[in-house]
């Protein structure tokens, strides 16, 4: 029986039930049935307990979103030709607070994705303990390779339709893969300039020179790692002296390096869609930034780091995976790492493996981390930073006010701590097996959210 494969199942199994109603109700959307079927496998402990979620219909209820937004976002590129793409916002649970989740614009996005980035949300924003709902929003469009101004063009059009489901108090987009604080810049001019207020809690990743936060940058990665060191002392390991590889080179793969690096941990790989770069010596992070605007203008490759580092290597073949490493961090996107990746990671002896993407690993890889005693970390917990410092974000505009450097980062670690610490508890609670941050994870983020769904009523 595969994951998917609910039709094996009792039928009067509730768990089952949901899942064909989802297989049936959102045909050919396999990332967002993956995602669904990741968190609903584990509730069954949880739903033993509490009958009450089934009788108000609380997993049916938040695998259908409250809302779904698609449109047309119509705009003119350097040459004149008038451009179409397709705009996203869904808006899937506000038991919380206000819709809260980023836009992502690449080429691949559809609706199927964008539900499955927003199921997702639910339970990581629920996790950080800070009143945030979940949502995710998008485009098809793709900025590679763009002029300034036709980015400033496309974000116009796409906001001009999108504002009117935002507020501060309703929904509050921010950044994710292609959308950087440039875009968030332009959506938040556009924005401004048609509800002529400076409501600076509508977006958030902004700059720090404009109501931004200090960290936010950097959040995703960071967060990442502070998971990782935290699940490794559990162990009563820390990350001095480990190899680790990093999938990915865009800010949540900088940063994650970066913070690994300051933890003691010598990265010795990360990667781009063309290979991957090996550094014995340990990836120079102010070298890749470097790197990482050219490719932002450029288009170039990780190529161009190892031109410039005589102990760099790139590769073309093969896998970031496939290197020797004691930690691994997939940053990238989902299901990069699959079955083939994890067999290798655990016959070179890998220890913990924490996603700074969200379900970078399939559920075949998660299996065989799990039946190795492989220490794992599932992108709902491990990379829950980057909406957490949001919610901080949120925090430092509503009161108009902006925090330090130092502060702000120290807060990031206390709930990064947090969120490990109430995942193992969760899940020694409901299986038995404090390792088990998969369904801790799950079972965690669930049961906050259920709670207010019931004592809000039929809503």
């Amino acid at each position: 029986m595969t994951l998917l494969d609910t039709d094996t199942l009792p039928s009067t199994d509730h768990v089952s039930v949901v899942l064909r109603s989802v297989r049936h109700r959102s045909p050919g959307e396999s990332v967002f049935h993956q995602a669904v079927e990741e968190v609903l496998a584990a509730l069954g402990p949880v739903l033993d307990r509490h009958p009450e979620y089934v009788e108000a219909r609380i997993l049916e209820r938040l695998c259908e979103p409250e809302r779904q937004v698609m449109f047309r976002v119509p705009w003119v590129d350097d040459t004149g030709q008038v451009q179409v793409n397709r705009g996203y916002r869904v808006e899937f649970n506000s038991a919380l607070g206000p819709f809260k989740g980023g836009l992502r614009f690449h080429p691949t996005v559809d609706l199927g994705v964008i539900r499955f980035l927003g199921f997702e949300q639910i339970f990581k924003n629920a996790l950080t303990g800070q009143g945030i709902g979940a949502g995710k929003g998008g485009s098809d469009f793709d900025p590679a390779g763009r002029s300034d101004a036709e980015i400033m063009r496309f974000c116009q059009s796409f906001v001009t339709e999108l504002y009117r489901h935002l507020g501060e108090h309703t929904d509050v987009p921010a950044g994710d893969i292609g959308v950087g604080v440039r875009e968030l810049g332009y959506m938040f001019g556009q924005y401004k300039r048609i509800v002529n207020r400076f409501e600076a809690g509508v977006l958030t990743g902004k700059g720090v020179g404009w109501a931004g936060s200090h960290a936010r940058t950097e959040a995703t990665g960071y967060g990442a790692v502070y998971f990782l060191r935290e699940m490794l002392a559990t162990r009563g390991g820390t990350l001095e002296g480990r190899r680790a590889v990093v999938s990915g080179s865009g800010n949540v793969a900088i940063y994650a390096i970066e913070k690994a690096h300051a933890l003691g941990a010598t990265v010795i790989a990360c990667s781009d869609s063309g290979g991957f770069v090996v550094d014995d010596a340990g990836i120079d992070v102010d070298l890749l930034k470097d790197v990482k605007d050219v490719k932002e203008v450029r288009r170039a490759r990780l190529s161009a780091y190892a031109a410039e580092r005589r102990s760099a290597t790139y590769v073309t073949t093969g896998s970031v995976f496939d290197l020797p490493c004691d930690v691994a961090l997939p940053c990238a996107t989902q299901n990069e790492l699959g079955e083939q990746h994890a067999t290798a990671l655990i016959r070179n002896g890998v220890q913990a493996v924490s996603e700074g993407a969200n379900m970078p690993c399939t559920p075949g890889a998660v299996a065989l981390f799990r039946d190795a005693g492989v220490l794992f970390g599932p992108g709902k917990a491990a990379n829950a930073g980057g909406v957490a410092t949001s919610a901080l974000e949120m925090q430092q505009n509503a009161a108009r006010t902006s925090w330090t450097w130092a502060e702000t980062e120290s807060r990031l670690e206390n709930i990064m701590r947090d969120i490990h610490d109430h995942t193992r508890a969760t899940a020694a609670t409901y299986t038995d097996d404090a390792d088990n941050y998969v369904a801790g994870a799950a079972i965690g983020g669930f049961i906050r959210v259920a709670d207010a769904m019931l004592a809000q009523g039929v809503v």
